[in-house]
C-alpha cells in the first residue's frame, strides 16, 4: 500500500514524502518586490519541518500588468533573483524542493488602477482590503491585444528563466483562482472571436504558447507545473458547465502541455466540495486517468484518512497542505512523531496589515504607474 512516505519523483527531482506546502499570499515583499527576511524565515521553517517540497506564493512575472497586490514579490530584476537566491540555498540545505508559482493578475489587480484582461469585462466581487486592495470594485480592465498576448507569454518565459537562476527546481503556473491565465479559460470572462477565444482548445491556447516557450528556453531538469482550479477568488462558487465532460475536456488538452504536474486546487470549501462530480468522478481522479504526470490533490488534505483513500484509488500523488502548515510549519514533523497539531487560527491568513495604510498604498501606486509609463 502507497503510503504519504513513500520516495516520489517530479521530472526525475526526488521528493521525500507526499506533502507539499501549498502557495499561499504572504505580501510580504518590500515594495519593490524585494523577498524579505520575513520570507526567508518563513519558508525554511517548512523545509525545517520536513514538507518534501514548496511552492511559493504568487510571483509576478513583469512590470507592466501582472502584480496582483502591494508587497508581492517578483522575478523580474537582479535585486529580486538574488534575493530569492538567498531563499532556495537555505531550503535546499533540508533537502526540500522549492517551486516558484509564477502569476498574472489580469482585472483582479489589487496593485493597479490601469488592468488588461482577455475581455472588457468587470470583474466579480471586490477587492480584499487585508491584501492591500482598497475597498470598492476593481476597474473595467482593458481588453488585450495580441500584442499584449505576447508580453504576457514573454513575461511568463523570463520569470522562469529568473527562478532558475535563482536557484528553484521548477515552476508552476498559477492558472487557476481567477486571475489572467484562468480569466482566459473562463467562458464569462473571455468573450474573444479570434485564436484565444471560444473553443477550449483557443481558450487555452495561452497556457500552451508559455508552457512550450518556457520547455524551449530551460534546460529539461527543470520542474513546469501547473495549477488549475474551477472556484475563483472573486467567484467562490464558480463551477465549469458540463461538470466531468468539461472537465476531461480540459484534461485532454493539457495532456498535450510538456508539463511535469498537475495541481488541483481546492482551498476554499475543500477536495470534497470542489473536486467530486455528481456522477462519482472527481477531478484529481480524471486527471491520474487521462495525464501521465504526477497529480497534486488540495483542499482540507490535513484530514489523514482522505488523503489515504485519495492514494488508495489513485485520485492523487501528492497533498498540497495550506492553512494547516501556517499553523505548523513542523506538520510533516509532527504527523512522523504523532504529535497534536496546532488548530489554525484564521488571522494568520493576512500578514502585516500595517502595510496597507491609505498612505502607502497611494506611494505605491504612484511609483507603479511611472513605472508602467517608462516602459
Amino acid at each position: 500500500m502507497k503510503t504519504f512516505f513513500d520516495k516520489t519523483t517530479i521530472n526525475n527531482k526526488e521528493i521525500s514524502n507526499r506533502f507539499i506546502v501549498a502557495p499561499m499570499t504572504r505580501v510580504s515583499a518590500n515594495l519593490k518586490g524585494i523577498p524579505s527576511i520575513e520570507m526567508h524565515h518563513y519558508y525554511n521553517a517548512f523545509a525545517v519541518g520536513g514538507f518534501g517540497a514548496i511552492i511559493t506564493e504568487g510571483i509576478y512575472t513583469d512590470n507592466l500588468y501582472s502584480k496582483a497586490y502591494p508587497n508581492q514579490p517578483g522575478l523580474v530584476d537582479e535585486e529580486q533573483i538574488d534575493a530569492w537566491s538567498g531563499i532556495t540555498t537555505a531550503i535546499h540545505k533540508n533537502q526540500t524542493l522549492i517551486i516558484a508559482q509564477l502569476m498574472h493578475a489580469g482585472s483582479i489587480s489589487q496593485a493597479l488602477s490601469i488592468t488588461k484582461a482577455p475581455s472588457k469585462i468587470i470583474p466579480l466581487g471586490q477587492k480584499l482590503s487585508p491584501y492591500g486592495g482598497r475597498s470598492g470594485m476593481f476597474p473595467v480592465p482593458e481588453e488585450m491585444t495580441k500584442a499584449d498576448i505576447q508580453l504576457v507569454i514573454d513575461g511568463f518565459i523570463n520569470a522562469a528563466k529568473n527562478a532558475r537562476k535563482s536557484g528553484f527546481d521548477g515552476i508552476e503556473l498559477h492558472s487557476a483562482n481567477g486571475y489572467l491565465l484562468d480569466q482566459f479559460l473562463t467562458p464569462y470572462l473571455n468573450l474573444r472571436t479570434d485564436e484565444y477565444g471560444g473553443i477550449i482548445e483557443n481558450r487555452i491556447r495561452i497556457i500552451a504558447q508559455i508552457t512550450a516557450g518556457i520547455k524551449n528556453n530551460i534546460p529539461n531538469d527543470f520542474i513546469v507545473g501547473l495549477r488549475i482550479s474551477e472556484g475563483k477568488v472573486n467567484n467562490l462558487n464558480y463551477r465549469w458547465d458540463g461538470g466531468s465532460c468539461t472537465a476531461k475536456a480540459i484534461l485532454k488538452e493539457i495532456k498535450k502541455m510538456p508539463i511535469h504536474y498537475l495541481h488541483i486546487a481546492a482551498e476554499h470549501y475543500g477536495w470534497e466540495e470542489e473536486c467530486k462530480y455528481p456522477d462519482g468522478t472527481s477531478l484529481t481522479g480524471l486527471a491520474k486517468e487521462i495525464l501521465t504526470c504526477p497529480v497534486i490533490a488540495n483542499g482540507k488534505l490535513h484530514d489523514l484518512e482522505l488523503s489515504q483513500e485519495l492514494l488508495n484509488t489513485q485520485q492523487s500523488d501528492l497533498f498540497a497542505i495550506g492553512k494547516l502548515a501556517l499553523a505548523n510549519p513542523d506538520f510533516v514533523n509532527k504527523i512522523i512523531n504523532k504529535d497534536e497539531l496546532v488548530l489554525f487560527d484564521s488571522n494568520s491568513l493576512f500578514p502585516n496589515p500595517s502595510l496597507f495604510s491609505d498612505a502607502i498604498h497611494k506611494m505605491y501606486l504612484d511609483e507603479y504607474e511611472e513605472l508602467i509609463m517608462q516602459n
